[in-house]
């Protein structure tokens, strides 16, 4: 059984939790580990020192490892996962709708990713917003036309690719008309594959006429197709994405830690399932994967002995592999993207509509629980505003004292922060009573542009909580 320790080790893109990378890690790399993907936890003790700290040292060890993370820009980061990303999101260019925006974001934060020694990016997301309440992808899509997710998503994978960053297309078959966070339970999804065709995957097909290196699954059940989550659907893996729509590169799985797979399967038992039903490259999650892997082995050696694992299907998963890592060794970037284009991308979809206040504001920021593929990213308007001495002062509401709101100082322009509000019943309360109070306020929402009942011309929307969003919010509401 020594070939499948060595094939599953191959197939395997694990995470630690530690301030470097730890003695197993590099005895895995030994036995042929695929690589490491970094997550918040980590990326929190290392201090963002990716380079430095994990590319270089591990780099050592295997010199053609993947080093992936999950870097959409926008409110999804992990380069920036300490302050908040300087680049716009999906959603952010999907508002501006220019093609040349998109593949200059990209392009710079390919640059940034192969300055930190990352070569495999876990993004974009290709995923169509379908219903706007939908608690996982929202801003991380483009947006909820099939055709302009499409053209975003190629130009986005063809400009991270040509700084010699693999990009991933996820979530397949499309996780945008979902009402369940598949970190906690399995979400079912009633379309069948005339629906799939019409909405879901067009942007996974024009990922892979763009030569995408990765396509990630979902763990998202489609009922009228398979019982099976799409990870684990030889249907939709093998004859869809395979066969429909042509793709030979690696399959790679969300994380296997989720609760959509987790709670029922196990992580070993969720590893051996995706790699039958035809994925590549199994991203375990962001526990430390030292026990993880030793479980994954034993599983995939117990399964291919009772034959209900092929060994072949599991070798050709690490061959695959072994071509990503080949690709990304080789890999030289392109001309140098066009970084003027990336850093003016978040002015331009702030618009000249924003309201410049006349003095500095007041600002309440509601603070909603966030999901948990955005993590522990700061993100607000307070200290953008404090970094241009443009703030008088600030609160911040949570859910649990919403009823009890601040008293506002009378002389300062009322400023409020919410995210998401539209479906969010007590950001919506709140929101009403500040503004029955002061119906002169500025409200901005930073998350999905929803129905509010706010006049003309005093709400806006940042398009997402990056950092490049909020600045050049900032910078508007203090008319510079």
């Amino acid at each position: 059984m020594s070939d499948v320790r060595t094939l599953v080790y191959g197939s395997l893109l694990p995470a630690f939790r530690a301030p470097a990378p730890p003695d197993w890690i590099r005895r895995a790399l030994d036995e042929g580990l695929a690589g490491v993907c970094l997550f918040g936890p980590t990326l929190q003790l290392i201090e963002g020192r990716v380079h430095d700290v994990v590319a270089k040292p591990l780099r050592d060890c295997a010199p053609d490892l993947l080093l992936a993370l999950d870097e959409e820009g926008g409110d999804v980061t992990r380069l920036d996962y300490l302050r908040g990303s300087r680049f716009p999101g999906n959603h952010a260019l999907g508002a501006l709708d220019d093609v040349a925006v998109t593949r200059a974001v990209a392009g710079s934060l390919g640059a940034e990713l192969r300055r930190a020694g990352v070569n495999l990016n876990l993004a974009p997301c290709a995923d169509v917003v379908v219903d706007p309440r939908n608690p996982i992808i929202g801003l991380r899509s483009f947006g909820s036309d099939p055709a302009l997710v499409s053209r975003h998503t190629a130009a986005y994978v063809e400009a991270l690719q040509d700084q010699g960053i693999a990009a991933t297309a996820k979530h397949f078959p499309g996780h945008g008309n979902t009402h369940t966070d598949s970190h906690h339970a399995l979400p079912t999804v009633d379309d069948d594959m005339e629906s799939l065709r019409r909405y879901g995957l067009p942007p996974f097909a024009a990922a892979v006429d763009a030569g995408v290196r990765c396509v990630m699954t979902g763990h998202v059940r489609l009922p009228a197709l398979d019982d099976l989550p799409a990870t684990f659907s030889r249907r939709l893996l093998t004859d869809v994405l395979r066969g429909e729509l042509g793709f030979d590169g690696v399959v790679v799985t969300d994380a296997i830690d989720m609760g959509a797979v987790r709670s029922r399967w196990g992580i070993a038992g969720s590893a051996v399932m995706s790699w039958r039903a035809g994925a590549d490259l199994v991203v375990i999650g962001a526990d430390d994967g030292e026990e993880h892997c030793e479980a994954i082995v034993r599983a995939a050696e117990a399964a291919v002995a009772d034959g209900t694992l092929d060994v072949a299907r599991l070798a050709r998963a690490a061959e695959r592999v072994a071509e990503l890592r080949a690709w990304v060794a080789d890999a030289k970037p392109s001309d140098a993207p066009d970084t003027r284009l990336a850093e003016e991308a978040a002015p331009l979809l702030i618009g000249p509509a924003v309201p410049a206040l006349p003095a500095p504001p007041f600002v309440v920021e509601f603070r909603p629980t966030v999901n948990e593929a955005i993590g522990m990213v700061p993100w607000g308007m307070v200290d953008s505003l404090a970094r241009i001495d443009w703030l008088h002062g600030h609160t911040k509401v949570h859910e649990e004292d919403a009823e009890s709101l601040p008293e506002i100082p009378a002389h300062a322009p009322l400023l409020v922060v919410v995210r998401d509000c539209a479906d969010s019943p007590w950001q919506l309360r709140g929101l009403r009573r500040l503004l029955a109070e002061h119906p002169d306020a500025v409200v901005v929402e930073m998350g999905m542009p929803g129905r509010l009942d706010v006049p003309a011309g005093r709400l806006v929307h940042t398009h997402g909580i990056g950092l490049a969003n909020s600045r050049a919010t900032a910078r508007a509401l203090a008319g510079r």
